[in-house]
């Protein structure tokens, strides 16, 4: 009997970088990622995005996508409030956001958003929109080719995992040394595209796959990070999986789970569309 050909088994996006996201039935890939992926993100006082590393408390916060690109942000404790995508840049002009050590230039989403997420965090904190992502911020260049953009995503456009590998990581987790804080779930990781029906780690070797119509390159590792230890359900940190990762997946000195993505063209993705490895 064949092995059973790998398959697209959920699609994730989070319009609020760092707060929970949604998982669609379908979605469209645009340049930039999928379409309203980390179009919106919560800045600090100094300019520097905030995420799950400095405030953990941003996983208990859901962003839902709205008619039109705009948001419904709802969290413990704050009534929802819905934010409309903020007017031309031109007119109401931009902020600048410091994402890692690209400076971006965004829209403030208004005072009413402000308000809200300055009180759910218990600090000032403002909300910016990427108005323009074919134009605002470039990929890193050592990974991609000329006009290859990214919204506020980390890096790249999106994030392919795959469940052998989590159920393998999983399977470390148990025989190591905080066993109890695992099986750990796939939203630890918030990919963009989970695959199912390969071996383990076996996206580390991908370089070119298509996923139903759409091309992408496979350009890096995911280097991951303090929030991968975050649990989405209680904010609450813990060991895991950094520990594991460090003692078992280690790519050029990082700890890594998943694989970057570029979009090639673009297209729609649905669950239970065929994943074709090409290089």
């Amino acid at each position: 009997m064949s092995e059973p050909e790998p398959v697209l088994t959920a699609i994730r996006f989070y319009p609020v970088k760092s707060m929970a996201g949604c998982a669609p039935g379908e979605a469209a890939v645009e340049p930039w990622g999928l379409a309203g992926d980390r179009r919106w993100t919560v800045v600090g006082p100094d300019g520097r995005i905030i995420t799950q590393r400095q405030e953990p408390r941003l996983a208990l916060a859901s962003a839902e996508l709205l008619p039109g690109g705009g948001v419904r942000m709802s969290a413990p404790g704050a009534g929802p409030i819905e934010v409309a995508v903020p007017g031309p840049a031109d007119r109401v002009g931009t902020i600048v956001a410091e994402v890692f050590k690209d400076k971006v230039e965004a829209v403030p989403a208004g005072a009413a958003a402000d308000a809200w997420l300055s009180a759910f965090l218990g600090g000032e904190a403002r909300l910016a929109y990427m108005d323009d992502p074919a134009r605002r911020r470039p990929v890193d260049p050592d990974y991609s080719r000329p006009g290859d953009t990214v919204t506020f995503a980390d890096g790249f456009p999106l994030l392919v995992t795959t469940t052998a590998s989590l159920e393998a990581l999983n399977s470390l987790i148990a025989a190591g040394d905080h066993a109890a804080e695992g099986p750990l779930p796939m939203d630890r990781f918030r990919p963009n595209l989970v695959v199912g029906n390969t071996a383990p780690r076996a996206e580390d070797g991908w370089r070119r796959v298509r996923v139903g119509e759409v091309t992408f390159r496979a350009v890096k590792p995911c280097g991951r990070c303090v929030v991968t230890t975050v649990d989405q359900r209680t904010a609450e940190r813990g060991k895991e999986p950094l520990r594991t990762l460090a003692r078992h997946h280690r790519v050029d000195g990082s700890l890594v789970f998943g694989r970057n993505l570029i979009p090639e063209h673009t297209g729609v993705v649905r669950v239970g569309d065929s994943v074709e490895v090409l290089e």
